[in-house]
């Protein structure tokens, strides 16, 4: 099992979560989707733990009828 305090890049954040770039960017703009974590000038990543809370989040609002 991976730390809490894992960075993911974009490329994996994509494939976990399954949208796309521009998708992930508008929907940190708006405040749905974790904040991107800075680690120099010009690299971001995720916090891998925020995003699994994020993909278990939409999973149980999908269940919700």
């Amino acid at each position: 099992m991976l730390n809490s305090n894992t960075i993911i890049r974009l490329p994996r954040t994509i494939q976990k979560t399954g949208l796309s770039l521009s998708t992930i960017y508008s929907l940190v703009s708006r405040g749905e989707f974790p904040q991107q974590i800075k680690l120099s000038p010009r690299t971001m990543g995720f916090l891998q733990s925020e995003i699994d809370e994020w993909i278990a989040g939409r999973i149980v609002a999908s269940r919700v009828a």
